[in-house]
């Protein structure tokens, strides 16, 4: 029974921290995230990376964030500015959380993967993501962040949680290049479905394979068909869809 003169105790609400970061790419602003602000600076390179703007991190001549708020300027050479912007990609609006918009490509211009593709091991591959999920303490804390890994098939080598799935995937591969090292053959692990720019993004970082307890859309399927990257859908299941070609 509570005592009428004691005020009634406020129950804690849950909620996941989601915040704006902004990047400008020799003095243009390019694009906003929505997303968990940590391991910012991973976002920015494996986005950088992930859009064809760099290769690796030498790549950036200048990197600043702002102190005022979040957000970064960046620095590369023009022509790998004109570069990009001569490719055929389009703008569209992204089909999960995380940057406002994105680019894909068209299936013409996906690159092949160079280098041998994994055989599913399914019994490794839930543990892999058993240890995934085991390492996601927002995860853990609320349900309400995606998370993904890069490995080789033997242990996780980069982590990251982020309210949005593309950026917890751009998080794992500037993760990746910042420690001197590109994620050519490598498997990613998502927890979230594997959409087509997704795809695209894994292509273009000629990655072996996709992974996810969820399914791939067709878009990523087509994706895959045409860069010969393996997609593995339902992959924590009695039975997994391998995707090969």
């Amino acid at each position: 029974m509570t005592n009428p003169g004691l005020p009634v105790p406020v129950p804690q609400l849950d909620a996941v921290e989601e915040s704006p970061v902004w990047l400008e790419l020799n003095g243009t602003p390019l694009v906003t995230w929505m997303c968990t602000p940590e391991q910012l600076d991973d976002l920015v390179v494996g986005w950088l990376f992930g859009e064809g703007y760099i290769d690796r991190v030498e790549d950036i001549v200048k990197m600043r964030p702002c102190a005022r708020e979040p957000g970064f300027w960046v620095d590369i050479a023009p022509e790998r500015v004109a570069a990009v912007d001569s490719s055929s990609r389009r703008r569209i609006l992204a089909s999960g959380c995380g940057s406002v918009t994105a680019f894909l490509g068209s299936i013409a211009e996906v690159p092949r993967h160079k280098g041998p593709i994994p055989e599913f091991d399914t019994p490794k591959m839930r543990a892999l993501f058993k240890e995934l999920f085991g390492r996601g303490h927002r995860y853990k804390e609320t349900g309400g962040v995606h998370a993904a890994a890069l490995t080789d098939g033997v242990e996780l080598i980069t982590h990251a949680e982020d309210i949005g799935r593309h950026n917890a995937v751009d998080k794992v591969l500037g993760a990746m290049l910042q420690d001197g090292r590109r994620p050519d053959g490598l498997v990613l692990l998502v927890t979230g479905r594997i959409s087509g720019e997704l795809a695209y993004k894994a292509a273009r970082a000629n990655l072996a394979a996709v992974a996810t307890p969820s399914v791939p859309s067709s878009i990523a399927v087509e994706i895959a068909r045409a860069s010969g990257m393996m997609l593995v859908g339902r992959a924590v299941s009695g039975q997994p869809q391998v995707h090969r070609y």
